[in-house]
């Protein structure tokens, strides 16, 4: 009988783990785990494999992750895992659809969305596939995103901004939380840019939220006036102008309304970050700034940074990446503590328009949500990252930006 006793305790070790593979206890955002009979990653509910007690234990704590921008190549690489999802079309046109797969390469994945990345170079040419009409090129955005570089005559010049970076630190001090630079990072703005009607239409929008997740977002009807009066003045600009003009020659809208409409719901449509709450959207996300567990997420606009800044509720701590732009725009990665709260990496762009940003990340999130979108401006390189919101949607099940910004332009 006592044979039995170390063969039993096994079988119940077995068990007991096997039942952990069934929940997601302890496993909210792990890896994709082959041997486990439910997942608890990210994209589990894309991919339908969500262990039952996904939401109630994962779903809650989930943001889109924050940059992890300008990292160094060396720590950019995970962990070896047992499973390694593929994600290039190399060998794979055609193939049949697997959940388990981060990007698919099959003749239905661009009407879901979740192509890889060089699906269209890859696959394009072979029999049985096409170029989609709706498919957009990495030269064709590096070319628009040129042209919106160049025709945003309202950002700042030189003599506009003047900044004091301070003190460079590694990717891996970004955590730390100490202050390195005793000065402000901006010494001047000149204000008289916050007069052009799109910066007074933009900074009026920065006081319409509650910055802590979880307080639902009520807006009044001068509120709403503001929102359509922003959108109203960038679409008079060149910057916006030019961007529905290629989406519109791309089949992606078919009216400058329609286009509009669009911004309207997926930058300022309302979701949840928090406790049921209609508290957040893509807007007061990237451009305004929340906080949540504790933390500051979002907050990617430079003109927001200057305003809390020059009233005594933002310290600038470092940065870590500060981009090869002589003139403005720039991007500069920083950190900073936000009366309280601390931000470990904040990309922004410095000294651009209101119009530019919210042009450049429009255009990503559109043609690129979710992926890596490789632009450059001025000659130079520079990516974006979009995440989309998974859990609600609007109008035909359509996405809500989850967050937008600056990251490392290599591939």
């Amino acid at each position: 009988m006592k044979a039995c006793v170390p063969l039993i305790v096994a079988m119940l070790c077995g068990l007991a783990w096997a039942g952990n593979l069934e929940s997601c206890t302890s496993r909210c955002n792990e890896n994709f785990n082959r041997d486990a009979a439910c997942q608890c990653d990210r994209r589990c509910p894309y991919h339908d494999d969500c262990c039952a007690d996904y939401e109630h234990l994962c779903a809650a704590e989930e943001d889109p992750p924050e940059p992890k921008a300008f990292l160094d190549p060396e720590n950019e690489t995970p962990a070896s895992h047992l499973y390694s999802a593929p994600s290039s079309c190399q060998g794979r046109c055609r193939e049949d659809y697997d959940k388990h797969h981060a990007c698919h390469c099959n003749d239905r994945c661009q009407e879901f969305g979740d192509c890889c990345e060089d699906f269209d170079s890859v696959c394009g040419g072979h029999e049985g596939f096409s170029h989609s009409s709706d498919a957009v090129t990495k030269e064709e955005l590096e070319s628009i995103s040129e042209t919106i570089y160049r025709v945003d005559i309202n950002k700042a010049q030189k003599k506009d901004i003047v900044i004091n970076s301070q003190n460079h630190i590694s990717q891996s001090e970004t955590g730390n939380q100490v202050d390195r630079c005793p000065e402000p990072l901006f010494t001047y703005v000149n204000e008289k840019l916050f007069s052009k009607p799109t910066y007074a239409a933009f900074i009026n929008l920065l006081n319409n939220y509650h910055r802590a997740t979880g307080l639902g977002e009520h807006f009044s009807a001068q509120q709403m006036e503001e929102q359509d009066i922003f959108l109203r003045e960038v679409m008079k600009t060149a910057v916006m102008k030019e961007l529905y003009g290629f989406l519109h020659h791309q089949n992606r809208y078919s009216s400058e309304q329609e286009f509009v409409d669009d911004l309207e719901n997926m930058w300022f449509g309302l979701y949840s970050r928090g406790n049921g709450e209609r508290d957040s959207s893509g807007f007061e996300h990237v451009f305004s700034g929340e906080v949540k567990k504790g933390k500051v997420v979002g907050f990617h606009n430079w003109i927001r940074f200057y305003l809390q800044e020059k009233k005594g509720l933002l310290d600038y701590y470092s940065h870590n990446y500060d981009g090869p732009w002589d003139s403005y725009p720039d991007v500069l990665a920083m950190q900073f503590n936000w009366d309280g709260y601390y931000k470990e990496v904040g990309s922004v762009f410095i000294g651009s328009s209101p119009e530019f940003e919210f042009a450049l990340y429009s255009l990503c999130f559109i043609t690129r949500p979710g992926k890596k979108c490789h632009l450059s401006l001025g000659g130079y390189p520079l990516a974006i990252q979009t995440y989309t919101w998974d859990k609600t949607t609007y109008g035909n099940g359509k996405k809500y930006i989850a967050t937008a910004y600056v990251v490392s332009s290599t591939h």
